[in-house]
């Protein structure tokens, strides 16, 4: 044998910056945000200031919140059209529950995460036992809780919005949880802001440093596949319906302790938004590939994006173009990333 040395294996060579960056699926919403935020810093001139960016940042939490849960099951090839909807559903059942039993806040709440999880439970429990697609079970349970929600209100309350919960025991505390806000050097920062980064830094080590995280991945990229290797496919889907279902719990406990009523035809459309916002974060439809930063940064967009046309003084009707817009555009931007990235693996 002679003394030439061996050919390394490209494989185990250090990847290259550039490699790194085109392979994360967030790589086209992050360029796609600095795109938004250069716009309206020029487009409106309110854009820039403290109080307008810390409206910002409440309007991304609130789709943030239930971004990076939708994010995780669509990685996972799934979806959930019951999301919106299931958010005012976790509202009613602390608000009826609490008022018509004349209870501690609290003993509703743990009420309504009980329901919020038994719904997640059941579209998890009817995808597996059925294999109907996601799109048909959970647009079943969409319909099913958007009667519920407006017939057990008018039922027991006799309208459409739930009774004031506001001078209950326990109330303060629930708000001081799940609603609270702090005027930090004249500027207002709402909890549901360090709701949404914790939710997006668990969901990151959840995928990137746990099993749990190469089992969605797994199941997104080929059920059968993963089942032959040992991945418990039925337990991971169900858990990421769960997921969704608690923080949709989260964020309905938001909405009541925020206004102290419910109305009970709230929700109905949001489930679009938090598709939208994992869509534009990098999720494939297909499922298999995306970050939950990713669906962090989809949903600041949509919070730059929504209060963005208000500063500017626009019609508010054009929102939903430059929504539509921005799904076509970042979509198309991670498919050309993701083969960017495939073409120098």
């Amino acid at each position: 044998m002679s003394g030439a040395s061996l050919p390394a294996d490209e494989r185990l060579a250090p990847a290259s910056l550039a490699r790194r960056l085109l392979g994360r699926p967030e790589l086209g919403a992050v360029a796609g945000a600095a795109a938004v935020f250069v716009f309206f810093s020029f487009a409106a001139d309110s854009f820039l200031r403290a109080a307008s960016l810390s409206t910002i940042l409440y309007s991304a939490s609130t789709i943030g919140i239930m971004a990076v849960p939708v994010a995780l099951l669509m990685i996972g090839g799934e979806f959930d059209l019951s999301a919106g909807v299931m958010v005012t559903t976790s509202a009613l059942v602390t608000s009826m529950f609490s008022y018509q039993l004349t209870a501690n806040v609290w003993a509703g709440v743990a009420v309504s995460l009980l329901v919020t999880l038994a719904i997640g439970l059941f579209n998890g429990f009817m995808l597996v036992r059925t294999e109907l697609p996601s799109f048909i079970i959970t647009l079943g349970t969409f319909l099913m809780l958007t009667g519920l929600n407006l017939g057990f209100t008018k039922l027991i309350s006799g309208g459409v919005s739930t009774q004031a919960i506001g001078d209950m025991e326990g109330f303060p505390s629930a708000k001081a949880l799940f609603a609270s806000q702090w005027d930090i050097g004249g500027v207002t920062l709402k909890v549901t802001i360090l709701w949404w980064l914790a939710l997006v830094a668990l969901a990151t080590w959840i995928l990137l440093r746990t099993r749990a995280g190469n089992w969605i991945f797994a199941v997104g990229g080929g059920a059968d596949a993963a089942r032959a290797v040992g991945v418990p496919v039925v337990k991971t889907r169900i858990g990421l319906y769960m997921g969704v279902a608690l923080c949709a719990w989260i964020s309905g406990q938001h909405i009541l302790f925020s206004y102290d009523v419910v109305q009970s035809g709230e929700g109905v459309g949001n489930e679009f938004l938090y598709i939208i916002a994992a869509v534009i974060g990098g999720c494939l439809m297909t499922g298999g590939y995306g970050s939950a930063v990713g669906a962090a940064v989809g949903a600041f967009i949509f919070g730059m994006t929504s209060n963005g046309i208000v500063y500017a003084q626009w019609n508010p009707d054009w929102f939903k173009f430059f929504l539509g817009a921005m799904l076509l555009l970042a979509t198309l931007l991670n498919a050309w990333v993701r083969k960017r990235a495939e073409a120098r693996a």
